[in-house]
C-alpha cells in the first residue's frame, strides 16, 4: 500500500528543503481524490501519484514540483478541481498541475511529418519546465507499468516515448532521463533485441563480477 513514509524518506535521503507536513497534506488530498480507484493492473492509482512524486524528489526538484507530482491526475481524474488544489497549495502548484492537464491533451498520431510540430508544442505549452520534469516523471512511471495494458496500446506509448519524449529530455539535457525513457520503450518496441541485449550484458557484468574477485584475491 502506498505510504507518504517512502518519499519522505527520500527526502531525508537527498537532504531536501521541504515543508515535510505540506508534503504529507499534499499526499492525504491526493489519498482522499483516488479513493477506490484503481490503475489496469490493478494498483491503486494513489501509487502513481506517489511513485512520479519519489521520482521527482529523487532528481532533487523542489517542494512545488513533489506536490505537484502527488496531485498531477487529480483534476482530470477525479472529481476534486484546479480550484480546490488551488485554494489548499496555492497558485504555483495550481499552475503546474494545470501545466500537465494541457500536455495531456496533445495526441500522438505517429505521423511523421507532425512528429517535430508535437515536439515543439509539448516544449511551448509547457511554459515552466518543471511541467516536463512532472511530465517525465509520469510517463517513466507508466512505462514501468505498461504490462497490464494491451500490446497495440503498449507499443504506442513506447513509440510516442522514442519519438516525442527521449528527444526533448535530450534537447534539454536531460540526458540520464533520456536514457531511462528510451531503455523502457526499446522493451516494449524490441522485445527480442531488448532480451538479446539485456542477456549479453548480465554476462558481461558477472564476467567481471568474476574477474574482480579473482583479482581481489
Amino acid at each position: 500500500m502506498a505510504s507518504v513514509a517512502e518519499l519522505l524518506k527520500i527526502i531525508d535521503e537527498e537532504k531536501l528543503r521541504v515543508d515535510k507536513d505540506l508534503i504529507r497534506l499534499a499526499f492525504d488530498f491526493a489519498q482522499e481524490a483516488h479513493q477506490g480507484k484503481v490503475r489496469k493492473n490493478g494498483e491503486p492509482y494513489l501509487n502513481h501519484s506517489l511513485e512520479t512524486a519519489k521520482t521527482l524528489a529523487r532528481y532533487h526538484l523542489d517542494q512545488d514540483t513533489i506536490i505537484a507530482g502527488l496531485l498531477h491526475d487529480v483534476p482530470e481524474d477525479t472529481d476534486r478541481t484546479l480550484q480546490d488544489v488551488r485554494k489548499e497549495f496555492g497558485k504555483d502548484v495550481a499552475g503546474l498541475v494545470e501545466g500537465i492537464t494541457k500536455l495531456g491533451k496533445l495526441k500522438y498520431r505517429g505521423i511523421e511529418r507532425y512528429i517535430e510540430n508535437l515536439r515543439k508544442m509539448f516544449v511551448a505549452m509547457a511554459s515552466d519546465i518543471r511541467v516536463i520534469f512532472i511530465k517525465f516523471a509520469d510517463r517513466l512511471h507508466n512505462l514501468k507499468t505498461l504490462d497490464a495494458l494491451e500490446s497495440e496500446k503498449q507499443e504506442r506509448i513506447a513509440r510516442e516515448t522514442l519519438e516525442i519524449y527521449a528527444p526533448i529530455a535530450n534537447r534539454l539535457g536531460m540526458w540520464q532521463l533520456k536514457g531511462r525513457l528510451e531503455d523502457l520503450s526499446f522493451k516494449y518496441l524490441y522485445p527480442r533485441e531488448y532480451q538479446n541485449l539485456k542477456e549479453a550484458l548480465d554476462k558481461n557484468f558477472s564476467e567481471r563480477e568474476q574477474l574482480l574477485k579473482h583479482l581481489c584475491r
